[in-house]
This record gives C-alpha cells, structure tokens and sequence, in this order.
C-alpha cells in the first residue's frame, strides 16, 4: 500500500492533530490540470496535498483540500458502520498519555476505550472536522 487519503477543509489544522499522533509532514503540494482529473476522474482539478508519513517509516496518509472542483460529499460525522466507509487506525504505545493530549486539542472520545482480552486497548477518537480515527495499545509489549 502506498497511502491513505483524507480529503479535509483545513490542511493545517489536519497536519496539527496528525503531527499530535506521531506523523510527520513529508512534504505539501498543489496539483492541478487535466492530466490530474484523467487519474480521479474528476475532470480539471486544483488540489492541495499533503502527505504525512507514520512514525516507523513504512505508511502514508495524504491529505487533500480540494479547491476544484468542490467537494460534493460528506461522510466526516458517518458511524463506522456506514456503507463504504473509512477509517484509519493507529498502533500507540501510551493510549492514556496521547488521549490527554489530544482532549487538549478538541478532539473527542466517539465511544469509550475498551480492552479487548489481554491483547489491546482501543478507542475511536473523533479529531479536527469530525475525523474519525482508531487507536490501539498493544498490551504486554512494554
């Protein structure tokens, strides 16, 4: 897998809780022109990205703000069991520590945090613009 892609209304804000999670900012661009709409099938498009890379190297998440054509859709405040839905989960090795961090930033706990046998704690935390997000502590690996 390459990455995931997010598109968002705010690049910065987005990049900011990402950047709480452990991801870095790889790098930001604009794409544009029809040689663009011919891979998304949208036509002339302008786009912002930026793409984030995870803590260990090995994963991708690219951030999206189109300009144009406007966004059509919204699927931020979907339930996870909504028909074609995504979302991302992370691997944390603090879940508490990073759950005080993000409360600090206005994210929000979707549900509650769970233990799930002797294996993992998990939560949904809804982020910046009603992202949705999973994170997960392995257990025993300390």
């Amino acid at each position: 897998m390459d990455n995931v892609g997010i598109v968002v209304e705010s690049l910065d804000e987005v990049i900011s809780f990402f950047e709480e999670l452990g991801l870095k900012l790889e790098g930001r661009a604009t794409i544009e022109g029809e040689w663009a709409g011919r891979v998304t099938g949208l036509g002339n498009q302008h786009v912002e990205i930026a793409m984030m890379v995870t803590p260990d190297g090995h994963s991708r998440l690219e951030l999206s703000r189109f300009l144009t054509p406007a966004v059509i859709a919204d699927h931020r405040n979907a339930p996870v069991n909504a028909l074609g839905y995504l979302r991302v989960m992370f691997a944390v090795s603090n879940l508490d520590e990073l759950l005080g961090r993000l409360y600090k930033s206005g994210a929000q706990l979707a549900g509650e945090v769970v233990q799930y046998e002797n294996a993992y704690r998990l939560c949904y935390v809804r982020g910046p613009e009603g992202l949705l997000i999973g994170l997960a502590e392995q257990l025993g690996t300390k």
